[in-house]
C-alpha cells in the first residue's frame, strides 16, 4: 500500500482548505488501485476482531492521516465483497467506468430533482432522464415507463408496490396516500417473493402478513397461472396486486410474465414484476425469452449493484407513464410550494420515497457508455457459463448435490448424504468460511438444507471455479472425523 504521513500532535484545528484536494486524490487513487489490484487474493470472510473505540481528535488529523489510522485499524479486517468469488447474496463488482462514475458523484454532489421546475430545471435530473431512456434501451423495455434511481432492490419494489397500493385505493374510491390504508381492501398475491417485497408490504401497512400465497408449479419456484386465475375469481369487488419474479432467489426461476399479462385482460390487477438480478437475461437474445411479457407490467424493480456491476447503492423502479399521477399523489411533498406546482413539473421528489437523492445516475450512465449493450450481454453470458460449469462440478464432486436446474447465474446444491441435516450444512459453511477463499450463502429448498451461489461479478474466471471447488474439498475433509 502507499505510505501515508502518521498523526500530527498539532492542536491547530485542521480545516478543509488546510491541505491539497488534488494531492490527497492521488493518494486516494494510489489506495484504491492498490487495494483493487490484490482484490482476487483477499480473503472472503474474516473473523472481525474486537476493536477498541477511537477518541475523537480535538483539532483533527486532515485527510491523508485520517486515511493512515483508517488503514492501520481495518485495511485487514475488510472482506473482498467486490472480489471474484463473493457468491454470497447477488454481489457485483465494480467497473473501472462505474467506480469512475461513483467518484464523480460524489464530486459533482448534485441532488437530481426537476426536469422543468420554477428554476428552469437541473441538468442532474436530466442526465437522470437520460440514463433512464437508455436503460430502457439495453433491457429493450418500451417508453411507456418512467424510471428513477433509489438505494436497491428493497426500495425499488417499494417503489412500485407504493404506486400499486395508490392504484388499489382508487379502484374503491379512496386516497390512500391521504387518508391511509382502509385495513383488508386490497388483496397481495404472489408465489416465491423475495423478502425485500414482503418488507415493503410492512412498511406500506399493507403488512407483511397479508401476502396470500401463490401455489408454484411441480418442481419449480415460479407461480401456477391456473391457481392465480382461481384466487383471483374470489372476492371480485378487493382490488389484487400481484407480484411476480423476474428471477427467483434459490433458482433464479421466472413467473411467465405473459401469462399474467393475459390474465390482466380478463380480471384487472396491479402487476408488479421484481427483476432485482434477472432482469438482465434481458440483454442475451438467448435469454430473453424468460421476461417475454414483462413490459405489459405495471411496475418493475432492478438492482444495478448486482449484474450491472456498480458500487452500492443503486437501482430503479419502472413505472408505467399512465400512473403518473398516482404516483405524485404517492410520493408528493405536499407543503412545499417551493417546489413548484407537483402535477405540472416534472420533479424526482415527488415521484420516489427520497428527497435527498445522490446523482445515482451517472456511474450508470458511465458503464452503459463505456461497456454498451454487447459488453453487457457479454458479461451476462459468461456468468451464465461459470454458473453451468459450476453446477457440473458440484455434481462430479462426489459429495455435493444439484437441488435445481442451473436455470441463469444461480447455484443451488446441498450435502450429497446430508441433504436434511442443517448441522451438516451449518459446518461446512463455517469451515468454508473460516477458509476464506469463496463466500456463499445458506438457504433451503425442496427439503433440503443447502448452500447457494451468485454468478454477477465481472472478475469472475473459470480459474476462481477451481480454486473454490478446492476450497470446499478441504472444508468437505476438515469436518470428518471421530467427533461426527
Amino acid at each position: 500500500m502507499p505510505t501515508v504521513e502518521k498523526p500530527s500532535a498539532s492542536k491547530k484545528p485542521y480545516l478543509p482548505g488546510d491541505e491539497s484536494l488534488g494531492h490527497l486524490l492521488h493518494k486516494v487513487g494510489q489506495y484504491a488501485e492498490a487495494y483493487l489490484s490484490r482484490l482476487s487474493d483477499l480473503p472472503t470472510s474474516r473473523q472481525v476482531p474486537d476493536l477498541p473505540d477511537l477518541r475523537l481528535p480535538e483539532a483533527g488529523l486532515g485527510g491523508e492521516a485520517a486515511l493512515a489510522v483508517f488503514d492501520e485499524r481495518f485495511r485487514e479486517v475488510l472482506v473482498a465483497a467486490s472480489g471474484p468469488r463473493y457468491w454470497g447474496f447477488v454481489t457485483g463488482g465494480t467497473t473501472p467506468a462505474a467506480i469512475a462514475g461513483d467518484w464523480l458523484t460524489a464530486v459533482f454532489d448534485q441532488n437530481p430533482q426537476s426536469l422543468t421546475g420554477p428554476s428552469g430545471g437541473d441538468v442532474s435530473a436530466t442526465i437522470e432522464a437520460q440514463t433512464i431512456a437508455l436503460y430502457r434501451q439495453l433491457f429493450g423495455l418500451p417508453d411507456a415507463f418512467l424510471g428513477g434511481f433509489v438505494t436497491g432492490a428493497t426500495m425499488a419494489n417499494f417503489t412500485g408496490l407504493a404506486v400499486g397500493r395508490q392504484w388499489a385505493g382508487r379502484q374503491v374510491g379512496h386516497d390512500t396516500a391521504r387518508a391511509g390504508v382502509l385495513p383488508g381492501s386490497v388483496r397481495v398475491l404472489a408465489a416465491s417473493p423475495h423478502s425485500s417485497s414482503i418488507k415493503s408490504l410492512a412498511l406500506l401497512g399493507l403488512g407483511s402478513a397479508s401476502l396470500e400465497a401463490v401455489r408454484t408449479l411441480p418442481g419449480r419456484e415460479a407461480m401456477d397461472p391456473d391457481h392465480l386465475a382461481d384466487l383471483l375469481e374470489q372476492e371480485p369487488g378487493r382490488p389484487v396486486i400481484v407480484i411476480a419474479s423476474g428471477g427467483t432467489v434459490n433458482t433464479v426461476d421466472f413467473d411467465d410474465m405473459q401469462a399474467l399479462a393475459a390474465l390482466k385482460g380478463r380480471r384487472p390487477f396491479w402487476l408488479h414484476v421484481d427483476a432485482a438480478f434477472g432482469g438482465f437475461a434481458a440483454v442475451s437474445p438467448a435469454l430473453a425469452s424468460r421476461l417475454t411479457g414483462w413490459e405489459q407490467a405495471d411496475s418493475i424493480a432492478i438492482d444495478n449493484h448486482k449484474w450491472m456491476n456498480v458500487p452500492y447503492d443503486n437501482a430503479v423502479w419502472l413505472v408505467r407513464r399512465e400512473y403518473a399521477s398516482l404516483q405524485v399523489e404517492t410520493f408528493q411533498n405536499t407543503n412545499a410550494p417551493y417546489l413548484g406546482d407537483p402535477l405540472a413539473n416534472f420533479n424526482y421528489l415527488n415521484m420516489g420515497p427520497e428527497n435527498s437523492r445522490r446523482l445515482r445516475a451517472l456511474p450508470v450512465w458511465l458503464s452503459l457508455m463505456a461497456y454498451g449493450r454487447s459488453g453487457f450481454q457479454t458479461l451476462v453470458e459468461q456468468s451464465v457459463h461459470l454458473a453451468e460449469r459450476f453446477g457440473q462440478m458440484v455434481e462430479e464432486s462426489g459429495f455435493l448435490q444439484l437441488e435445481a436446474p442451473v436455470r441463469l447465474n444461480v447455484v443451488c446444491f446441498s450435502l450429497r448424504h446430508h441433504r436434511t441435516d442443517p448441522a451438516w450444512l451449518r459446518a461446512f459453511h463455517q469451515a468454508l468460511n473460516a477458509d476464506g477463499r469463496v463466500f456463499v450463502t445458506p438457504t433451503s429448498y425442496n427439503g433440503a438444507a443447502c448452500l447457494r451461489a451468485a454468478f454477477v461479478n465481472w472478475r469472475t474466471t473459470e480459474a476462481d471455479l477451481d480454486t473454490a471447488m478446492e476450497a470446499m474439498q478441504e472444508s468437505w475433509r476438515q469436518i470428518q472425523g471421530p467427533s461426527r
